[in-house]
């Protein structure tokens, strides 16, 4: 049987690509107060995976690299409670919970990690040239490798892409009362 890994760890000096990890990340958040002359804002770290393509970094093509936080599953649990039964665990690994995306366990050593949830609904755009000199700060980093990074790439779309009707298809009962 052939063996697809989910990770490996990449050198400092290899180029950022989709599906690469970077922990600690600072993330300016403005605050909702906009009357001020001068705007404030939050400095959060995230440990953050990137989403935008690797084709757009390797070619410089983008200021601004797309990323969302992850969380270890045990983490999501308790910030997202519904994550605390079985069901929806089982669901969330099905990828049929829409605004998150599961991630297998990694036993790489120096980057073992249990159960990762990717969170879609916070997404941020960091500069590029400061997230490379963010990943310098360690000798290596975990990168997703294929066909998991495209996974979680088609994932994000899934999210991204929605769309809201303003009036639904009704909900089918049994056969009995729909004629």
């Amino acid at each position: 049987m052939i063996e697809y890994p989910w990770y490996c760890a990449v050198d400092v000096e290899e180029p950022l690509e989709q599906g690469d990890f970077i922990d600690a990340c600072p993330v300016l958040v403005p605050l909702a107060d906009i009357n001020d002359v001068k705007i404030k804002a939050d400095v959060i770290e995230y440990d953050v995976i990137i989403l935008s393509q690797s084709c757009d970094l390797y070619n410089k093509k983008i200021d601004l690299v797309l990323v969302c936080p992850y969380y270890s599953l045990v983490e999501a649990e308790t910030k997202y409670t519904f994550l605390k039964s079985a069901k929806m665990r089982n669901a969330l690994r099905k990828g049929h919970i829409v605004a998150h995306h599961l991630l297998n366990e990694c036993i790489i050593d120096g980057f073992q990690k249990g159960y990762i949830v990717v969170d879609f609904r916070d997404v941020y755009g960091i500069p590029y040239e400061f997230l490379i000199g963010l990943s310098k700060k360690h000798k290596k980093r975990l990168r997703l490798l294929p066909p998991y990074k495209e996974h979680l790439s088609q994932a994000f779309a899934r999210f991204f892409m929605r769309v809201g009707l303003p009036i639904d298809i009704p909900e089918f009962k049994s056969k009995k009362s729909s004629s």
